[in-house]
Formats: structure tokens, C-alpha cells, sequence
């Protein structure tokens, strides 16, 4: 079973996909992924939304608890909501607990910035893991203007460096960066004990994220950082048309599909 010490001690790249149920968290851990992000971005890939900023404290618990139950040996992580922490802090504490003590969760991930420091040493003293996030904070998005690579600039290249380093000494076990340049990625992931977890940061990092619709193919419109190892949403379409077809074509149900019960033939 995957944990928050052994990734520190993994030599293989540390593998991490998004799950939102439990089929999905099934397959996932079948197949030996590391980690499973329990990730707002359900908020856009499960729910209907436009950004990730609706998802609920609620949203997240809930899947989360599913995600759980479906898996045996993946590292459950939850991704913590728009306003869910860094408001109030017993409220964060609340929030972030919720998620191991009722959702089953192994560990919680924050969007980070200087306000997120002091929250992960809380956090990680009272027990409970916290992954770092810097980079593309899609939290963030109406404050960045988009989504848009960070650290581009030397100051801000170094400002996340900074902080990379800040959390960690806080007590983060891994820290997630998101579309910064591949180069800035290799200094922090060098510069850093804990494990680096690259989202269209470059192949340098200690592992690598992506969110599992873009994987599968069903996503419609996949980032340019992303690649699609299958196409699932043709097979879909595939079976869904087959099914409607059969249905129409009164070839499903057949026989072999329905139970008769001799008895009830004389009803009146």
C-alpha cells in the first residue's frame, strides 16, 4: 500500500491520476497507480460546471468516501475546495479533518501560496498529511487572468522556489507544481527532499498528474500539456448506439435476458 513516507523512498516516478467514484478509483488502483486525487476539478470533469470554484467541502467529502471505497492500495488524497481553508482556522481544521475522519481519505491537498505555510505545519501537526500545489492554482484563476503558465518571470520563478521550500519545511510530504516551465521544475524538484509531482511541468519532476478523463479520451477539449492514452469516448458512443439500436430493433431483452414465472400465466 502506498504511503505518504514510502513515496519519499520510491525509486520508480510516482504515478497520480484524478478519481471521482468508485469504478473508476477501481480500475485505477488495479492497474498500480500511485495515487489517487480525489481533485476539484470534479467541479469541470464530473459535476457541469464552468471552473472548479463551485465544488463543495460536501462535493469533495462525498467523493472522496467513494473514491476510498473503491480502492485498496492507491494513497487517497482529497483536493481541498475554493474557500474550504485559510478563511478561518478552525474551519480549515474542520474541513481538512472531515476529510480522513469521515471521507477516508490518507491525505489532503492544498493550493498553495504564503498563506497555506503556516495552515500546512497546523495541519501536519495535528496529523494529517498535506500535498503542496504551486504553479497553475486553477483556485485562482480570476485572480491569474486564466490559465496560464506560471513562473515565467525570475521573480516569480523564484517566488515559487521560495515557497516550494516553505512548504516543505512545513511539513508537506509531496508538493504538485502545474504548467510551469520544465526547467524551473527540474531546480525546485533539486532543491527539494519531498517528491515533485509534475501537471505540464516538464519530465524532470519526481512523478507525474493528469486528470483521467484527458487520459482515457473524454475529455473534448484536453490541455496542451496533456496527452489522451485511449479513446474512450468513442467506445462509449460505440455501445450506447448499440444498446439504442437493440432497444428499437426489439433484439434487447431477449430471452435469455428475462425470467418466467409458469405460475403467473392465469392471472385474472
Amino acid at each position: 500500500m502506498t504511503t505518504t513516507r514510502g513515496l519519499r523512498e520510491q525509486s520508480d516516478p510516482i504515478t497520480m491520476l484524478t478519481a471521482y467514484d468508485a469504478h473508476t478509483a477501481s480500475v485505477i488502483d488495479d492497474a498500480g497507480i500511485d495515487i489517487l486525487l480525489v481533485g476539484d476539478s470534479m467541479g469541470t470533469e464530473a459535476l457541469g460546471y464552468d471552473s472548479t470554484l463551485p465544488v463543495t467541502v460536501e462535493d469533495v467529502e462525498s467523493r472522496t468516501a467513494a473514491v476510498a471505497r473503491g480502492s485498496d492500495d492507491a494513497l487517497v488524497v482529497a483536493d481541498m475546495p475554493f474557500l474550504s481553508v485559510g478563511v478561518d482556522e478552525s474551519e480549515t481544521i474542520r474541513n481538512a479533518g472531515r476529510m480522513l475522519k469521515e471521507a477516508g481519505a490518507d491525505a489532503v491537498k492544498l493550493e498553495s501560496g504564503p498563506h497555506t505555510v503556516e495552515i500546512t505545519d497546523q495541519l501536519t501537526h495535528l496529523g494529517i498529511p498535506v500535498m503542496a500545489h504551486l504553479g497553475l492554482t486553477p483556485q485562482h484563476v480570476n485572480q491569474l487572468g486564466g490559465y496560464t503558465r506560471q513562473g515565467t518571470t525570475e521573480a516569480a520563478a523564484e517566488e515559487i522556489l521560495s515557497l516550494a521550500r516553505a512548504h516543505e519545511e512545513a511539513g508537506a510530504f509531496a508538493l504538485v507544481l502545474e504548467h510551469v516551465p520544465a526547467n524551473l521544475a527540474a531546480q525546485v524538484t533539486d532543491a527539494l527532499d519531498i517528491p515533485t509531482i509534475g501537471i505540464g511541468a516538464g519530465s524532470d519532476c519526481d512523478g507525474q498528474v493528469l486528470v483521467i478523463s484527458d487520459v482515457l479520451g473524454l475529455s473534448e477539449d484536453a490541455p496542451p500539456f496533456a496527452d489522451q492514452f485511449g479513446d474512450v469516448r468513442a467506445a462509449m458512443t460505440d455501445a450506447i448506439e448499440e444498446y439504442k439500436t437493440a432497444v428499437e430493433s426489439g433484439s434487447f431483452p431477449a430471452e435469455e435476458h428475462s425470467h418466467v414465472e409458469d405460475s403467473l400465466d392465469d392471472l385474472d
